[in-house]
């Protein structure tokens, strides 16, 4: 039998230990491959943004941020952290279009599923400005698996490729790395990294 989850339930219920447990890590080669692919004071779009860490970041750095999250209780969290309002909202619910620079989706949208991913992706692609990018993160792995009551779906590279070619806006990935986790949550986890970025030819 399919084990149960909810994934946003797990971190209403448990913000202020996640919030605490992902505050710190070394993400520094992760911010600079994808801040050299946009211009200083661009405008970001943190995906799911979690503790704020992020977004923290990237405002001391110059940048313009708007931070949503679909966790109430992280986006008070979040809210406090970076001194501006994060907007609780669910990933199927970005409507915009042409309106980003980049979107940062760190350990974000690797609670979709699988049949949810390609409808997702395309609303983020239809949210960025021509040749704005993407990053977003996964556990190395294949399939996907249920744990602490959350859905977690590994993407391979091939598969990413797959659902990309298969979209009508042009697309590709620009960039592809792996690191070890550096959180407290994540220490010693394999993250396969993408940048993919929305281009018109």
């Amino acid at each position: 039998m399919e084990k149960e989850y909810n994934t946003l339930e797990y971190y209403n219920s448990n913000a202020k230990s996640y919030f605490e447990n992902t505050i710190k890590g070394d993400f520094q080669e992760n911010y600079n491959r994808f801040l050299s692919r946009i211009s200083k004071g661009a405008l970001i779009l943190d995906f799911g943004c979690g503790s704020g860490r992020d977004s923290k970041y990237f405002l001391e750095n110059g940048y313009k941020v708007e931070a949503i999250d679909g966790s109430k209780e992280l986006c008070k969290l979040a809210s406090e952290y970076i001194g501006q309002d994060v907007k609780c909202m669910k990933f199927e619910e970005l409507n915009e279009e042409n309106i980003y620079d980049g979107i940062w989706a760190c350990s974000s949208i690797l609670h979709v599923t699988k049949e949810e991913l390609p409808k997702i992706l395309e609303k983020m692609i239809n949210a960025l400005k021509p040749n704005g990018i993407i990053y977003t993160c996964f556990k190395k792995g294949e399939g996907y698996e249920i744990k602490e009551g959350k859905y977690y779906n590994f993407l391979t590279r091939e598969e990413l490729e797959s659902i990309l070619k298969n979209m009508g806006t042009k697309t590709k990935i620009v960039d592809y790395f792996e690191t070890v986790g550096s959180t407290k949550r994540s220490s010693g986890v394999i993250w396969t990294n993408y940048i993919i970025q929305k281009v018109f030819e």
